[in-house]
C-alpha cells in the first residue's frame, strides 16, 4: 500500500487530451493511509474506496468511487497497477465512460 500514497499527476488517458483532463484543475488521483483517496479530471471529481494488493507479483489498487460529474451526482470502479513508477489503470464511471489512463507521482509527494 505505501508504494501508492501520495499525489499522483494524471498525465494521458485514452479518451481525453489535456486541455479536458486539466478542465477545472489539474487532473490528479490521490491515496491516503485510510485506505481512501481522491481524484478529478475533466469536471468530473469524486472519493475514492480503495483496496490495495499484487497480482503477479505486481503492486495493484482496486477502487470504488463517488462523486460528481459537474455538479450531478456520479459513481464507479477503476484499478492500477504500479509498473516503473508510473500509475497505469483504467476509470469507470457508471454507466457512462471509462478510459485507461497513467498518472506520475506529483513533485515532492511522499512515496
Amino acid at each position: 500500500m505505501s508504494s501508492f500514497l501520495g499525489h499522483w499527476r494524471i498525465t494521458e488517458t485514452e479518451l481525453w487530451g489535456r486541455e479536458a483532463l486539466d478542465l477545472l484543475a489539474p487532473a490528479f488521483v490521490r491515496f491516503e493511509d485510510d485506505r481512501m483517496g481522491a481524484f478529478q479530471f475533466i469536471a468530473v471529481r469524486g472519493g475514492l474506496d480503495c483496496r490495495f494488493s499484487e497480482r503477479d507479483g505486481v503492486p495493484m489498487v482496486e477502487f470504488s468511487w463517488e462523486g460528481d460529474d459537474e455538479g450531478d451526482a456520479r459513481c464507479g470502479r477503476g484499478w492500477a497497477f504500479l509498473r516503473d513508477g508510473r500509475l497505469e489503470g483504467r476509470f469507470y464511471i457508471h454507466g457512462g465512460d471509462d478510459s485507461w489512463f497513467v498518472a506520475t507521482r506529483a513533485v515532492g509527494s511522499r512515496r
